[in-house]
């Protein structure tokens, strides 16, 4: 039985402001909070993208692949996210924190394991671990919103060619 309807849905942001804003604001803290603990920004959006494709978020994969590509990230490591704990192209310290994060995401499946946590706090200090948690909560978070309300991608644009 499919779940997609083109039912209308409600639009958060008109409906409840102040909590929007509120959320609005924790996104904005976590972000801070990575950027103070030296976390790049390419991190935070391979994290992001991670996370939405786990849950299936299309408004939110379409909208990190575009902030990813836009801080430079290479095509190649975006095509290979999916893959990124067999992928060569993704250090100890990335891997740490996609781990966790999809630990996070999946906590369902079993907690967050010992064993990962300590991966990622081998590799990042307690304010890195910290933010990675919040960056990797808010994302999460911001999934259900999008999913919830049916957000979708805007349109692609035309291509347009010069002559």
């Amino acid at each position: 039985m499919s779940t997609i309807t083109s039912e209308p849905r409600v639009n958060l942001k008109a409906a409840t402001p102040d909590v929007s804003a509120a959320m609005r604001a924790l996104h904005v803290a976590a972000s801070d909070a990575a950027a103070r603990a030296g976390l790049p920004v390419l991190l935070l959006e391979l994290l992001r993208l991670r996370v939405s494709q786990i849950n299936g978020c299309e408004f939110c994969i379409d909208l990190h692949a575009k902030d990813a590509r836009a801080a430079g990230e290479s095509l190649g490591r975006l095509d290979a996210l999916r893959t990124w704990a067999e992928s060569p192209l993704f250090d100890a310290r990335e891997k740490a924190a996609l781990a966790l994060a999809e630990a996070i995401t999946l906590v369902h499946d079993g907690r967050v394991p010992d064993e990962v946590y300590r991966a990622a706090a081998t590799e990042y200090d307690e304010e890195g671990v910290a933010a990675l948690i919040w960056v990797s909560t808010v994302i999460n978070a911001y999934n259900r919103i999008a999913i919830s309300t049916r957000m979708v991608p805007p349109a692609p644009q035309p291509q347009t060619t010069s002559n």
